[in-house]
């Protein structure tokens, strides 16, 4: 901790592990089982609680409170965790909170995400990498992101959702279905509006968009049957992100919220 810069205002309980070149402004609480990796910046009035791990050059803004028992009443006093990797920018009055028992007990979050203000994140979340959540993001428990993930501002994801890769949801959405990767949702409640085609032009070659195009067509605007089709499409392709998408549509346990035209007898 030598080459730290720790306020003498700063909490830090016995216990606690810091890495080197960690920033820790005044009037923060670090709890003793937290782990704090190498560069790890975190401004004032910040708390952290409980079994928090958080990697290499996080950087955490004023009043973020991370580690916070679950808000759920199940929880009575179990051994939990939040781990947080690297390269991670979490803004100002941000809450995340660990897993619970019934949910194994880790909120995971991956590598070079963007959590704006005001962002929950509930217990069991897992967040991949590379996602950006816009300010007032609330996750429920049990929600699961992929990478490449954008969320627009004050939109609530009900809990046990999953969003696939490269997938967007709209600002001032209300989500409580699957949203498949690669896709685009919105509304209240939410629901597909075509492929996420800014994010996929972004980190997939045209020829593979237009591959996911045809595919999103025959999937959701055939009229057929949803698992039945991608069953098929499956049957025909060894295009990786066509093998994605039609897997996450057979397994999806919430359902896909879409426009259903009428479907084939």
């Amino acid at each position: 901790m030598s080459s730290c810069k720790i306020s003498e205002l700063a909490i830090i309980e016995d216990g606690a592990v810091i890495g080197e070149n960690v920033t820790i402004a005044p009037f923060c609480f670090i709890s003793k089982d937290t782990t704090i990796g190498d560069n790890t910046t975190i401004a004032q009035n910040t708390c952290i609680y409980g079994k928090t791990t958080i990697g290499k050059n996080n950087r955490i803004f004023s009043h973020a409170v991370l580690g916070s028992i679950p808000q759920d009443l199940k929880y009575n006093g179990e051994d939990v965790e939040l781990i947080i990797g690297d390269d991670n920018t979490i803004r100002e009055f941000t809450l995340f909170n660990p897993g619970t028992k019934g949910g194994g007990g880790k909120t995971i979050i991956g590598n070079h995400n963007l959590f704006m203000g005001y962002v929950h994140l509930g217990h069991d979340v897992i967040i991949g990498n590379h996602c950006i959540l816009a300010n007032a993001v609330t996750l429920a428990g049990h929600v699961e992101l992929g990478d490449y993930v954008v969320i627009g501002g004050m939109t609530p994801i009900h809990q046990f959702v999953h969003i696939g890769d490269y997938a967007m949801v709209g600002g001032a959405s209300a989500l409580t279905q699957d949203i498949p990767p690669f896709c685009m949702a919105e509304g209240n409640r939410a629901t597909l509006r075509g492929l996420n085609l800014t994010g996929l032009r972004r980190n997939i070659q045209r020829e593979e968009i237009n591959t996911l195009k045809s595919a999103y067509r025959e999937l959701f605007e055939s009229g057929k049957p949803l698992k039945d089709r991608a069953s098929k499409l499956l049957e025909n392709t060894k295009n990786h992100y066509i093998i994605d998408l039609c897997n996450f549509v057979i397994k999806t346990k919430r359902g896909i919220p879409f426009e259903r035209k009428g479907l084939e007898k």
